[in-house]
């Protein structure tokens, strides 16, 4: 029995795979759980089209992080904190505050896409590395000033 996957299935294959069980695998298991259907001619060709539109998708989304990257990269952040003692800042810089100074210059950035390379504590310039896309990462300058306006 021929049956095209409609999600990955252990041992067996990947979503979009045609395979060849035996029919009772495929009529009791495999067709109730709705992880394959009959792969017929019509069938086959109808997921080919929605594979081609997927993959059409996926590489315009792509494209479209390799230019916010390009703009993410010549853009510096600035982030103005309270200091104490020594230039240290009451508390982190998080990139919860990062994603919103991101915001605030037009960048639609979730804070989970953001990782910070180290702990900012102190008045300086560090950088913070951005996921855009499964194959696209941007690393952001940040400046921390104090409230007062002087840099480092």
């Amino acid at each position: 029995m021929k049956l095209l996957l409609l999600k990955d299935v252990d041992k067996l294959g990947e979503e979009g795979d045609i395979v060849d069980v035996k029919s009772g695998y495929g009529r009791n298991y495999l067709i109730p759980q709705q992880m394959a259907t009959m792969a017929s001619e019509g069938i086959i060709r109808h997921h080919q089209e929605i594979e081609r539109q997927r993959a059409r998708k996926r590489a315009q989304a792509q494209e479209n992080a390799e230019e916010i990257k390009n703009q993410l990269e010549s853009t510096k952040v600035v982030i103005a904190a309270k200091v104490g003692e020594e230039n240290r800042i009451f508390g982190t810089v998080t990139s919860q505050q990062l994603a919103v100074e991101l915001g605030k210059q037009g960048f639609e950035i979730d804070r989970r896409d953001i990782e910070m390379d180290e702990d900012i504590r102190m008045i300086g310039v560090y950088s913070a590395t951005v996921k855009l896309h499964k194959n696209v990462t941007a690393t952001v300058k940040v400046e921390v000033i104090s409230e007062s306006g002087e840099a480092a």
